[in-house]
């Protein structure tokens, strides 16, 4: 792999200069329930939707620990901006494990945005050159502005037997719906969408082999360095939105510290006050320890790909154990600080409350929620299965 270090930087650089927009545009994010065009366009122009796409078709090919520092960067200024990014970049990078003819297909342009409803609530039924694709998935997020979609669905086979396949197909072919009505990442246009009987080539359906980036038919098949363990990766991609949202409570709660104080007691300003500076110091030191078992597990991934090693089953639980804490930590750094907000905090003209409802809304993620991850992460400690397929 080429050396990734100047692109990072420039993209990095460019996202630094949009924040001000990002941050000017959550809240008509949150009332039109996504994120406005402007959102959108500018980070094209920062060259983020390059950042998983292959360097053979245009693309930037950033490792998964440039990923997640940037996906971090956009969540401290929109919560949902960042959430949608995440999910167009990881989705890019699972379209890298199809066969080459749709990567050919999918990656034609060096820049693409692909959403993706992971769910199996579709069906796929065998026809002459493919499949036909019908099914409805929830909580498809970036669906509406995405190019392609990947669509989980199941599969009869002739001897009775089902199999789960992952069906990429172009935007053209989704219908979304308008359900999306929440009171944290409303941003996010997480809608309902449809497929009803669509056409998708052989070429653009892989097998659950994709988890572990066994998949064949394609170039990069046996090229260390981006064939991370799916659901590791996903994780990796994940969890620095929870902690960009986290850094910037931490940013707001400081920038409107100065000058104010308590209500109803002597303290005119609430800095000077030791409970104030200790739970400070708390959320502070919440916020790092996650960064620095971020900084764990990205190096474990990495380390692994690039001496074409899988991820043991020890590995794979410890990475979603940790991603489940970093959740769970994160949000409560936040609610640290919004303990000790005064009364103002909750108008929806403070960013704050925003940053507070987001990342209480993300903390209830099926793959994220705490008590599955660290429960799938201490049962392989102790000596047991992980009583998931999900790590």
């Amino acid at each position: 792999m080429a050396d990734s270090t100047n692109a990072y930087l420039e993209v990095l650089e460019a996202l630094e200069g949009i924040a001000p927009a990002l941050q000017s545009n959550a809240a008509e994010a949150e009332r039109a329930r996504w994120i406005p065009e402007e959102n959108i366009e500018l980070l094209a122009k920062t060259g983020l939707f390059r950042v998983a796409v292959p360097e053979r078709f245009g693309g930037l090919d950033l490792p998964v620990a440039e990923q997640a520092a940037l996906l971090s960067e956009i969540a401290r200024s929109c919560g949902s901006t960042g959430w949608v990014s995440m999910v167009w970049l990881s989705s890019a990078w699972i379209a890298s494990l199809y066969q080459d003819r749709a990567q050919e297909e999918v990656f034609a342009n060096g820049s693409v945005r692909i959403s993706g409803g992971f769910t199996p609530s579709g069906t796929l039924v065998p026809t002459e050159g493919g499949y036909i694709l019908n099914g409805t998935w929830r909580f498809n997020t970036g669906v509406r502005g995405a190019d392609w979609n990947i669509c989980a669905a199941m599969v009869e086979r002739p001897d009775g037997t089902h199999e789960e396949l992952f069906a990429l197909v172009p935007i053209d072919d989704v219908r979304v719906g308008d359900d999306w009505d929440v009171f944290g990442v409303a941003g996010t246009g997480s809608a309902t969408s449809t497929v009803t009987d669509a056409f998708v080539p052989e070429h653009r359906v892989v097998d659950v082999s994709v988890y572990d980036a066994s998949t064949r038919g394609r170039w990069n098949a046996d090229i260390n360095g981006r064939n991370y363990n799916l659901t590791s990766y996903i994780l990796a991609t994940c969890a620095p939105v929870y902690i960009g949202l986290a850094k910037s409570a931490l940013e707001l709660f400081l920038g409107r510290l100065p000058g104010k104080g308590i209500t109803y007691t002597n303290w005119a300003e609430q800095r000077e006050h030791p409970y104030t500076q200790v739970q400070v110091a708390v959320a502070a030191n919440k916020i790092a320890a996650c960064e620095a078992l971020e900084q764990r597990w990205l190096r474990t991934i990495q380390e692994r790909e690039d001496a074409g090693v899988k991820l043991t089953v020890e590995e794979k639980a410890e990475i979603r154990g940790q991603v489940g804490y970093v959740v769970q930590t994160t949000k409560e750094a936040v609610e640290t600080l919004y303990n000790i907000s005064s009364a103002s905090t909750i108008l929806r003209g403070v960013p704050f409350q925003r940053v507070y409802r987001d990342i209480t809304a993300l903390s209830l993620h099926g793959l994220l929620t705490p008590v599955s991850s660290l429960e799938a992460h201490g049962r392989v400690l102790v000596g047991l299965e992980p009583g998931t397929d999900y790590i």
